[in-house]
């Protein structure tokens, strides 16, 4: 069974919901009504080790810092400011003291900066491994709230940065190789300390220009196919139009793998995949560059379905045209996996 089909069978056992509940499973954050014009978005994601993170090469801060981003990252993906975090915390019962002060300085530090605060939680003896589950409640005005489901035929696709970067990272860890380059050292900590991009998110989702958003954290591959099929719509995506490829290139010179698949299917990006009617596109420029973000549009959504990568026609050993939906990261197909999060 794959990881979307179990989540279709728990979704089909949990009934028809309360009045508060606007959304439920199906998108980055379950969406409560707060007041008449607020909502409240909770996520929650769960990091295991030896699947999730290494602790041979990930320092324990930075894995502090990491599960905060990836949770928060849920939250910007809606629009959201995260504002309170739940923490349960498995360990073995030979924990390090000098790894949990680590990770305890880094996962308070990241609350701090996205502005969030760690109420409570839980801690418990784990087996053989730990296991980090944290839950984010963010909020954000109702009429603001991006789904996943608004997607139209002839909007754009935009992400918010490159891709790729670390999927990347980890093979070069799990390669075994430390190479001192600074290329290859830029990939390794996009996977050791991602970064949510709240504050894009959160200007987005107030201009009013967006139709549809997600964060991406299981690959473009599989999270824009996750879009698509809550808008009942198909993509079209151009390969010469994915942002900084060139950051890729040592390391697929090194590893001898193709950057695009790290691109499209390796995870772990954590930027914001976005819809928008091409129309506004100079208008959603004008807004970012004032504001120092940088968005990069890649394709465009079509009726339909599935996802399509255009690749260049003369580029040797590849299909002009990829049917790559769903081809990015799966929790019970891959083992050993760069993703964290569950939609």
């Amino acid at each position: 069974m794959k990881e979307r089909d179990l989540i279709e069978q728990i979704r089909r056992l949990t009934g028809s919901g309360s009045a508060d509940l606007l959304q439920g499973i199906g998108d980055d954050c379950a969406v409560i009504e707060k007041t008449a014009e607020t909502v409240q978005l909770l996520t929650m994601d769960t990091l295991i080790e030896s699947i999730h993170f290494d602790c041979s090469w990930h320092p324990p801060k930075k894995l502090g810092r990491k599960v905060v981003a990836v949770n928060v990252s849920d939250i910007a993906a809606m629009g959201g400011q995260p504002v309170f975090a739940l923490l349960s915390l498995g360990l073995p019962a030979d924990f390090d003291d000098q790894w949990l002060a680590g990770f305890s300085a880094g996962l308070t530090g990241a609350c701090r900066e996205y502005g969030c605060l760690l109420i409570g939680g839980d801690t418990v003896c784990s087996p053989d491994r730990r296991a980090l589950t944290l839950t984010v409640i963010g909020e954000m005005k109702k009429e603001q709230v991006l789904y996943r489901h608004g997607a139209r035929p002839g909007d754009t696709v935009w992400v918010s940065g490159p891709l790729g970067l670390a999927a990347a990272g980890l093979d070069l860890f799990r390669s075994g190789e430390m190479p001192d380059i600074p290329e290859l050292q830029l990939l390794q900590e996009a996977h050791l300390d991602p970064h949510a991009r709240v504050g894009l998110a959160v200007l987005l989702a107030q201009s009013g220009l967006v139709h549809a958003m997600m964060d991406l954290s299981d690959g473009l591959a599989t999270d824009l196919s996750h879009l698509c099929e809550q808008s009942n719509v198909g993509a079209r995506i151009m390969a010469e139009r994915l942002p900084d490829y060139g950051k890729l290139t040592a390391a697929a010179d090194f590893l001898q793998q193709d950057p695009i698949e790290w691109m499209i299917s390796g995870g772990e990006d954590y930027e914001l995949l976005f819809t928008a009617d091409p129309a506004d596109s100079k208008k959603l420029l004008k807004l970012i560059t004032l504001c120092d973000y940088a968005i990069y549009p890649v394709g465009s959504i079509v009726e339909g379905k599935g996802v399509t990568l255009i690749r260049d026609p003369g580029e040797k050993g590849s299909d002009h045209e990829q049917n790559i939906s769903y081809q990015g990261y799966d929790h019970f197909t891959v083992v050993g996996g760069a993703s964290s999060r569950t939609p």
